[in-house]
Parts: C-alpha cells; structure tokens; sequence
C-alpha cells in the first residue's frame, strides 16, 4: 500500500506480513517512529529497535500518540548511575555509607558532587552536613547528584537544598542508552579519514578536550578509569577533527567527551566517532552504550534521538538554599 508522506517521522503502529501459515497469511505489528528507507522500504524504531519493512509487505499503517515514557526500575537506575560513576572516576572520593563524596578540583559537577545512591548510614541531615564538610575540605562547592524522582531525591529537597540553577552545564541531566551497532570500529570512519582509538590519550588530544595540557584533576577524571579509548579522527594529514573518550564498565560502554572542530561539523562525524566507539565497546564486552547530556543541550539530544538513544533515567544536582 501506499505511505502518505505525512508519516514519515511520525510515531505509528504499521501492520505487515511476515509470512504464511497453511496457506493463511501472518501478520505481525510495529510500533515507533517511521522513517523511509528509499523507494522499496521503510524502517519502524520500536523500543526494541528498528524494523525493516519492505513497502509492498505493508498492509496498514497510522499515526498515533506518543508513547508515554517508562520509567526504569530503582534497582536499574542504581546500577546505571554506580557505572557511570566508575566510567568518570574523581580525583578524590570518599564512601559515606553507599553515598560516594567525589572531588576533582571543580572539573565537572559529576566529578565534584556527592553521588546519593541507597542508605548514607546517618539521617539524611547528618548526611548532608558531611557532604558540606567535605566540599569545604577540598574547596569546592557542596552539590549532591540525584536520580529525578528517587527517594534520595526527595530526602534531599526535604532538607531544603535546591535545584543547582547556576550549573553552567545544566542542572538536569538525561541519561541516555542504546544497543551497541554490530560494526567494525575502524569501519565507521568517513572515507578518507581515520579514527584511532590509543588507550592512552596521545598529546593532540588534550587541546580539543580541555583547552590544553590537563591538570592533575581533569587527567584523572578523563584518563583514570581502566577499559578506556580516547578516540580521535584524523584528517588525512593527521589533524585532529574530532575525538571521543570510550570507557567499558561491566556490560556498558560509557561514551563522552564528543567534540568535532566548528569547520568540520556537520558532516557526519559525530556520527562515525559515536559508532566507532560504541563498537569498540562491544568488541569488549559492552551490549549497551550510555552517555549522559544536560536538558539544555537541544542540538546534541537531536543527535542522539537520530541515532536511536532512549531515555533511561535523569538525574538532578542539589545545593544548598543561598
């Protein structure tokens, strides 16, 4: 049957067959945004993942509403953060009960926020009161990290802290993931280009990274976790036009620092650094790729929505009342 144009992008449940059975034809559903794949198929993004359908196999197809978004389990949403954490170690860190004090010299708010998963082992007052000690003990202000929605969270707004409105980066965070593509890594480069993936940063990483040679917080958190790839795509006189870090934690590739030089933007290889280092990921392991990017960041999310990330969870930082 025809596709009216109209749907394409559109979220639609499409009927197709799949087959017969004694004689009888099988039909089966997919549900999820609709994109075209040339003029003989088209492709449906389930939540599972994408699904081929050759044209002439469509039987029916409508728009209808957007899925109401499902919220992860606690315990997942536990897990995910506690690898993320690893995955962007700090400089320094401190357990307090299941709670994790970092500091990284004020380089990120992940790496300079107490990570409030489970039961701090004091109430949450006294808790609190630690995580202010320890900031002032390494000079940087007190913030805690918090899954939206969790009880941690609310433990904390109880207490009065707010919303980290000042976060240049953004308060709020989403926290995305993504089956890893079955790709060679070295495959994923543009033609004409490489990308290498040392697992030591080489020198001209740096500059794109953090504006020059690291300092001692900023090359721990980038290049102190084990399983990690710093991915740099090279033009062919071996200019640096793009990099990313990869950091393999349990069954995850944790995938940040995405960056392409303004002059060559636009081009795809945000595109190709995302699925050589999710693939290199998986040569290791890895099933999911997560990275984290803040809600005010429109342009980055449009990218990773494209690319098939989902939303897992977020996650909010909270200090205390001015």
């Amino acid at each position: 049957m025809e596709i009216p144009d109209e749907l394409v992008g559109a979220r639609v449940a499409l009927r197709h067959r799949i087959g017969e059975r004694d004689g009888r034809p099988l039909f089966t559903d997919a549900v999820g945004e609709l994109s075209a794949e040339g003029s003989r198929a088209v492709v449906v993004r389930t939540r599972r993942g994408p699904v081929r359908v050759e044209r002439s196999a469509v039987v029916a197809v409508r728009a209808v509403p957007p899925a109401p978004p499902r919220r992860a389990p606690l315990a997942a949403i536990v897990r995910l953060e506690g690898l993320c954490a690893d995955a962007w170690p700090a400089e320094v860190e401190r357990p307090l009960g299941a709670w994790r004090l970092r500091a990284a010299g004020g380089y990120t708010g992940r790496a300079n926020a107490a990570l409030a998963l489970g039961d701090p082992g004091l109430p949450i007052a006294a808790a609190l009161d630690e995580v202010r000690r320890f900031a002032r003990e390494h000079r940087v202000p007190p913030r805690v990290h918090v899954p939206v929605g969790s009880p941690w969270d609310r433990a904390v707004a109880g207490e009065g802290w707010v919303l980290n409105v000042g976060h240049a980066k953004g308060a709020e965070v989403s926290v995305l993931v993504a089956p890893v593509p079955d790709v060679e890594p070295d495959r994923a480069a543009p033609p004409g280009l490489r990308i290498e993936l040392p697992t030591r940063p080489p020198a001209d990483w740096w500059p794109l990274a953090v504006g020059g040679p690291p300092t001692p917080a900023q090359e721990r958190v980038l290049a102190g976790a084990p399983g990690t790839a710093f991915g740099t795509l090279r033009d062919p006189g071996g200019g640096v036009l793009g990099q990313v870090r990869a950091t393999v934690v349990d069954d995850h590739v944790h995938v940040s620092m995405l960056e392409v030089v303004p002059a060559a933007r636009r081009r795809g290889h945000a595109t190709a650094l995302l699925a050589s280092a999710a693939a290199w990921g998986r040569e290791r392991g890895a099933r999911w790729a997560v990275l984290q990017v803040a809600l005010q960041n429109d342009g980055a999310r449009a990218l990773y929505d494209r690319l098939g990330y989902v939303e897992h969870h977020r996650y909010r930082y909270l200090v205390p009342p001015t």
